[in-house]
């Protein structure tokens, strides 16, 4: 009997979503499996591209080409195809996905990377033509052509994105009112000086930026947006409003098909779901993390590839376990670039609740020493200090310790020498971390081999 005669059946890969999760199962299962199909399941249109990117093309810094990482000829590679439409329901005995086209796609194995959405603004008015939220390309294709249309437009919203539709929209000349209901920007992972820092440089932008201050209504005129009501009855004349207030996994198809779900569809360290044989990654996706021995949401880009790629793997027949790295995510805040590593955050558990797109639940308050340095407006270094180790970072400006540091995080690198120095009033902290991770390296290259 001839070996081929012992090859497994070939095996049918069905994903559902376009987004990075979904890419990199893609990518891991055709590494592992030649012989298996990929079919891709997604209302999108535009198929897989840069979500972060949209920043950037809102201010005109990216042109809408240059979002897309992947081209024709990379499906090619994966010689996966692409389905058109919505699922409606998964037929979890028969293995199978029912579509709003009619059509019936069966699969071996099934990755949920539905991603999630902008939570939606619930006030009077938020239907008025002219209320946009930033979830994908078209959102930000309308916002676009709304702006060149308008003189001035309110922004509400306390994290990330809130802040990239307001700085998008500065940069195409429009007036933005930046309405945030906290005391200061993003407090829950930024401190006092830091979220001053990012205030200024908003002003400094020409956007105006409100404090303390909620939108309790939309006003319009017919049909379209003439302007918004604060809470304290203000009234702020705009023809268009953008919000950002939080995103929701979307996994309304995994509920209905009774997989076992919180916030987000809980997987398993291998991204399985309570079903056999189905999968999830992504924002969807509430991973169990052995370390914190819970199960924990993630919004952020690298997570997600990190998680479709383990994903592939297990659903190929390669067992792979995804560990959770620690948190890193760079970003751009007032035209600052800004790296967030490990625990951050300056808020308790209920800041937990409706987090920002880019933003991680492993953050939160840490009861360890804070210590910051400040030199310029453009630089700023803040250190989350354990016994021995260095738990989070947070750089703004000055990019020359963001690698070090979190590899110090990541590494669990033992800083009980420097620690007394990083503590010291007035301590020029960068100095001591540059000099530390230069004897670090030194040492590592001449430790002898055991």
């Amino acid at each position: 009997m001839n070996s081929q005669d012992f090859r497994p059946a070939m095996q049918r890969h069905l994903i559902i979503g376009t987004g990075v999760a979904a890419i990199s199962a893609a990518e891991a299962i055709r590494s592992v499996d030649e012989r298996g199909s990929i079919d891709f399941v997604g209302a999108d249109s535009h198929g897989y591209y840069s979500r972060p990117g949209l920043a950037y093309f809102l201010t005109g810094e990216l042109d809408e080409k240059q979002l897309f990482p992947y081209r024709p000829e990379d499906y090619k590679q994966l010689r996966a195809r692409f389905h058109r439409g919505t699922v409606t329901r998964i037929l979890r005995a028969e293995k199978v996905l029912e579509m709003n086209t009619g059509a019936r796609l069966a699969y071996d194995r099934l990755l949920i990377a539905t991603g999630s959405s902008a939570i939606r603004l619930n006030v009077p008015g938020a239907s008025l033509a002219g209320v946009y939220k930033l979830d994908h390309l078209e959102d930000a294709r309308r916002l676009l052509a709304r702006a060149k249309q308008v003189r001035s437009a309110v922004v509400t919203g306390g994290g990330i994105t809130a802040l990239e539709l307001a700085e998008g929209l500065a940069a195409r000349g429009v007036q933005v009112n930046f309405i945030i209901r906290n005391e200061r920007y993003w407090p829950t992972v930024l401190d006092e000086i830091e979220s001053r820092i990012v205030a200024e440089r908003l002003r400094a932008e020409n956007i105006r930026v409100h404090f303390q201050s909620d939108v309790a209504e939309i006003l319009g005129k017919n049909g379209q947006v003439a302007g918004v009501r604060l809470t304290n009855g203000r009234q702020i004349p705009a023809g268009l409003v953008a919000y950002a207030i939080g995103i929701a996994p979307r996994a309304e198809l995994a509920r209905e098909a009774g997989l076992a779900c919180e916030r987000g569809i809980l997987v398993n360290e291998r991204m399985e779901t309570s079903q056999p044989d189905v999968f999830a990654a992504g924002d969807v996706a509430q991973v169990y993390d052995p370390l914190a021995d819970r199960h924990i949401l993630d919004s952020l880009w690298t997570p997600a590839r990190e998680q479709g790629q383990a994903a592939g793997w297990n659903m190929a027949g390669r067992p792979r376990a995804y560990l959770k790295s620690v948190p890193f995510n760079v970003t751009r805040l007032a035209g600052l670039t800004t790296t967030i590593i490990g625990a951050v955050g300056t808020g308790g558990q209920e800041d937990l609740i409706g987090i920002a797109r880019g933003d991680s639940e492993t953050w939160r308050q840490i009861p360890n020493a804070i210590i910051a340095q400040g030199g310029f407006d453009v630089n700023h270094l803040r250190l989350m200090v354990g016994e021995n180790f260095i738990l989070g970072a947070i750089v703004m400006g000055d990019q020359k310790l963001s690698a070090p540091l979190q590899a110090i995080i990541r590494d669990q690198v033992d800083i009980t020498a420097i620690r007394a120095q990083l503590l010291a009033p007035q301590a020029a902290i960068a100095d001591i971390l540059a000099r530390f991770w230069a004897d670090t390296h030194q040492r590592q290259r001449f430790t002898p081999m055991q």
